[in-house]
């Protein structure tokens, strides 16, 4: 048995080994300096992660955040149409569930620092893929060039029936 599977608790000592023996395995030709330092950054990485929390966007529904800041990146949880006011669906249809979704992803990102300008990868969930161009029609007011790279799929269920789910990625 490896020692990678002989690790039990996830201390930080341990991390580190997991990492070493990964990095040897897989980059066989690395010298021990640059796996060290690779770890190490890796390592950095992985403690370094902050919970971004507002109240100006809706409470996180189960065991997840609603972004999460890891080195000068942050990661929005998929944004459901919920007013955080009322705790209710934005009233309407896919544009307004999708003005919803992607002012709530603002105000999250505006909380960690950044804005909708930086944001590098959205993806966002439709529950039928007919209100895509309805749904592209809002996201348009949302961004400017250069456009974030997107992908948008069809799902056969979104929490809560939404009728659209937004999530990004944006750099500080």
């Amino acid at each position: 048995m490896s020692q990678v599977h002989q690790l039990n608790r996830p201390t930080e000592q341990n991390v580190s080994l997991t990492l070493l023996v990964h990095l040897r395995q897989v980059h066989p030709l690395m010298s021990p300096t640059k796996v060290k330092k690779t770890n190490n950054n890796i390592l950095n990485k992985t403690t370094m992660n902050k919970q971004i929390n507002t109240e100006k966007a809706p409470a996180a529904i189960g065991p997840y955040s609603q972004a999460v800041e890891a080195n000068g990146m942050v990661f929005a949880s998929g944004q459901l149409p919920i007013d955080p006011a009322t705790g209710a669906f934005a009233e309407g249809g896919v544009k307004e569930q999708t003005r919803q979704s992607l002012t709530n992803a603002k105000h999250i990102l505006e909380e960690a620092g950044t804005d909708l300008q930086h944001v590098v990868k959205t993806t966002v969930f439709l529950s039928d893929m007919a209100d895509f161009a309805a749904m592209n029609e809002v996201y348009a007011e949302f961004f400017s060039q250069p456009f974030p790279a997107r992908s948008a799929v069809a799902v056969k269920t979104l929490p809560k029936n939404a009728l659209v789910e937004v999530e990004c990625i944006a750099v500080k």
